[in-house]
């Protein structure tokens, strides 16, 4: 099984660099990735610098997928992720849109969390169940060189929690060998991720990547062990909402015969959404199998 090193660190999804490994479909990989905060808080006292280290969102790639051409569906199935330290780390970010009503002046909020037995330790008194997730994944696009920032119909800095062990992500293929990237690690994350941080964690994930030829797919997809989950990114949730949704339809019309504006009144009544960071408009509009299942 091949393992790929967080290091060096690489902030962009480019289709130039040299891959850092070349794996077959069907291939499982480990994958090592650092921090957001690149290593910054490790300790108490330490503190997020952007002046010394003013990109977040490392990623370990490019992984060339043997024999992918544009065109095709990567299948990225998500088996395990887990922490290398034993520990996340958090700090409270400026509120920016919150301000209006919070304020601006914000404390560091900086602390390390342990993590053990299923559980991150936030304080002496409350713990959060551990339930990790790929904040940044994505393959390259084939036009521009997208920082690990934003998202987009290539993946991206998505962070939704369905992107977890046992979920499937499912990615167009841009450029030949799709060049797959990956990293941001949550240990957990509340939708929205107000402060523009989870709880961050350097970690292994295993992954199996599946080539999927010949299928286009209008941006990233994830198959849940009991959800179909369409992903839009947009410069407001309001229109990340309607793509997302309307990538939904159009995927149960598709693959599960569904007649399309019976989905869409299906999902007027039983749809769920997942939200990203909230400053950057991901939105993934789910629906039960169960009913993905039955089309009528």
């Amino acid at each position: 099984m091949q393992k790929i090193s967080a290091y060096p660190l690489v902030y962009e999804i480019n289709r130039h660099l040299p891959p850092r490994a070349r794996v077959s479909p069907g291939e499982t990989l480990l994958v090592e990735s650092e921090d957001a905060f690149s290593g910054q808080i490790r300790k108490p006292g330490d503190r997020r610098d952007k002046t010394t280290m003013p990109l977040s969102n490392p990623v370990a790639g490019p992984i060339e997928v043997i024999g992918a051409q544009p065109g095709d569906t990567l299948a990225v199935h998500i088996e395990e992720i887990r922490p290398t330290l034993g520990q996340c780390a958090t700090y409270t970010a400026p509120p920016r849109a919150l301000s209006e009503w919070l304020g601006g002046e914000v404390p560091h909020g900086a602390h390390v969390c342990p993590i053990r037995d299923g559980w991150i330790y936030w304080s002496d008194t409350l713990r959060i169940p551990y339930g990790p997730m790929l904040g940044c994944i994505g393959t390259a696009p084939d036009l521009g060189v997208p920082t690990t920032g934003p998202a987009g119909p290539y993946g991206g800095n998505m962070d939704l929690v369905e992107v977890c062990p046992g979920s499937t992500l499912l990615l167009p293929v841009f450029v030949p060998g799709a060049y797959l990237y990956l990293g941001d690690v949550h240990a957990a994350m509340g939708h929205g991720e107000l402060s523009a941080s989870g709880l961050e964690t350097a970690a292994e994930s295993r992954i199996t990547v599946d080539l999927v030829p010949g299928q286009r797919i209008p941006g990233p997809r994830i198959r849940t062990a009991t959800e179909l989950v369409a992903v839009a990114t947009a410069g407001n949730l309001e229109r990340a909402i309607a793509q997302a949704t309307s990538h939904l339809i159009l995927w149960l019309e598709a693959e599960y015969g569904w007649n399309r504006w019976r989905a869409y009144d299906l999902l007027t009544h039983v749809m769920q959404l997942s939200i990203g960071y909230f400053g950057s408009g991901t939105v993934g509009a789910k629906i039960a199998l169960e009913y993905a299942a039955r089309p009528c």
